[in-house]
């Protein structure tokens, strides 16, 4: 009995100080965490304090820095006049951006004739002569050539086909890049963005310490953009395998809305915002935010001249009935569209009429991957069996272009949310009749559909072309001409005229202020 009682007791000790050893344990291995929390606690208000001290100090003083360093390079440059740098990587495509390039200039160095122009360029393979050649020859504008080209050799930087994934920030930071060689190339007064590479105006503002000006074709990014991604809609911004995954849809989304805010911060820099329709000009104020300085300048086009061309009626054309395009072969162009159209067309018309039928591709390639795009137009000419109905005119001459479309009856356009569409313009000034995608900028600003002012017709699928092109090809004579009428008395306000016009007017108060 005494023997329990005393093995008992002393279990109870063993548990006692059992218990305490534990509770010294809980303690210890608590206190251990407070110290880990309190450290890690002390950790992230030192990274915080850095941040804070890098953004509000050391940026700053980068920032001043910099400034003082372009500006005096500003200052050691040969050329003391003041120097207009326009920012445009590709300015040797012959596309309706380069028109507006070569307009600008034309426009300044008409009005100010002491400025001196600079162009930042990765053309590397088109000599100054060359490339002033080229714009003659197909946009009919004789530059004066006391131009001067700065090469670029960071420009495969912004090509997209370098970013399978994140393809609009990666093109945005290689813009950025490519912007740095620029400005460390020369340093201009004024500096105009005319290819809408926004990144790179806080660079040019607040580095370089230029004044900024931009003419936006197209948003980098817009709220179909989105809405598109929302509904999961596939197109060629929007892969199937993203399209058809709710999770990788959500992320993207996500991706797009803080992209769409850092874009509209940047593109806000610019101190003159030109844009080019009205489509165009909803979309940046919508993202940028700036309306009170955001003008609406419709891009310049040949209208004087393609308007003085006589009217030929259609059985002065030529045996065959001419469908042109004129776009370069890019993705967004939507060349197969256009094929799948004449496609259904044939099963719509008589046989006599079909063997008439030619649809005429003219356009430019400003890469490789646009001559395999091109090639492969031509693949798929030949699976629809349309090899014999289609001809493929590539980098044609402004004379060789001005006969086509002499020659022509309809012009076909089939980019989705094109921003404005200076070939639309084109053809309708040369007296085709167009059918335009029912979106964007052609169907805001260009194409009216009520009677009375039918100027052209607007479509968005294969059969709804193949349908309206049968139906332009059964009217009557008299009612095309009356279509061709009224679209060429519409395009006077998209002239060469009007836009040099409206674009010394825009920048003039960068030049005044200079100037006092």
């Amino acid at each position: 009995m005494k023997l329990d009682y005393t093995n008992n007791k002393l279990h109870g000790y063993q548990r006692h100080n059992q218990l305490a050893d534990n509770g010294l344990l809980f303690t210890s291995v608590m206190l251990n965490c407070w110290m880990r929390m309190v450290l890690s606690l002390n950790m992230l208000l030192i990274i915080i304090i850095c941040k804070i001290l890098c953004i509000f100090i050391i940026l700053p003083i980068l920032l001043i820095i910099l400034r003082r360093y372009y500006s005096k390079k500003r200052t050691e440059r040969s050329h003391k006049e003041t120097v207009v740098g326009f920012f445009h990587p590709y300015c040797n495509s012959g596309g309706g951006g380069e028109r507006v390039l070569w307009a600008a200039i034309n426009a300044i160095q008409t009005k100010y004739p002491n400025i001196h122009i600079v162009i930042y360029t990765g053309d590397l393979d088109a000599h100054p002569e060359q490339i002033l050649n080229k714009t003659e020859k197909v946009f009919n504008y004789k530059i004066e050539h006391k131009i001067e080209f700065v090469y670029l050799h960071r420009r495969k930087w912004v090509e997209a086909s370098l970013y399978p994934y994140f393809t609009l920030l990666g093109q945005s930071l290689g813009s950025i890049w490519l912007g740095l060689e620029a400005l460390n190339s020369f340093v201009p007064d004024i500096y105009i963005d005319t290819m809408g590479y926004a990144f790179t105006y806080p660079l040019f503002r607040y580095i370089g310490g230029c004044r900024v000006a931009t003419y936006t074709h197209y948003p980098t990014i817009s709220t179909d953009m989105l809405r598109h991604i929302y509904k999961r809609v596939i197109s060629h911004t929007n892969k199937r395998v993203i399209a058809r995954n709710p999770f990788l849809s959500a992320a993207k989304l996500i991706y797009y809305k803080l992209f769409g805010f850092i874009y509209g911060w940047v593109g806000s820099r610019a101190e003159i915002i030109m844009v080019n329709s009205s489509w165009t000009e909803d979309h940046i104020n919508t993202i940028w935010k700036c309306p009170l300085k955001t003008h609406k300048i419709y891009p310049p086009c040949d209208v004087k001249h393609l308007t003085s061309l006589p009217l030929h009626k259609d059985d002065e054309k030529c045996d065959n009935i001419r469908i042109v395009s004129i776009a370069q072969f890019r993705p967004e162009k939507n060349h197969p569209l256009m094929l799948k159209a004449i496609y259904e067309l044939r099963s719509i018309v008589k046989e006599e009429i079909w063997e008439k039928v030619r649809l005429i591709l003219i356009g430019s390639c400003r890469n490789f991957e646009d001559d395999v795009r091109m090639k492969d137009m031509q693949d798929l000419s030949k699976h629809f069996a349309l090899d014999e109905n289609v001809e493929f005119k590539l980098n044609i001459s402004y004379s060789e272009l001005l006969l086509e479309l002499q020659r022509a009856t309809i012009g076909l356009h089939t980019m989705w949310n094109e921003h404005f569409g200076i070939s639309i313009v084109e053809c309708m000034a040369a007296g085709l009749i167009v059918i335009a995608h029912a979106s964007g900028g052609p169907k805001a600003d260009i194409i009216e559909t009520q009677p009375g002012s039918q100027n052209g017709f607007l479509a968005t699928e294969a059969e709804e072309y193949a349908t309206i092109m049968a139906h332009i090809i059964n009217m009557h004579p008299k009612d095309r001409n009356a279509i061709r009428t009224v679209a060429r008395a519409s395009v006077n306000r998209f002239s060469d005229e009007v836009f040099e016009r409206e674009f010394l007017r825009t920048i003039e108060p960068f030049f005044r202020q200079k100037q006092e």
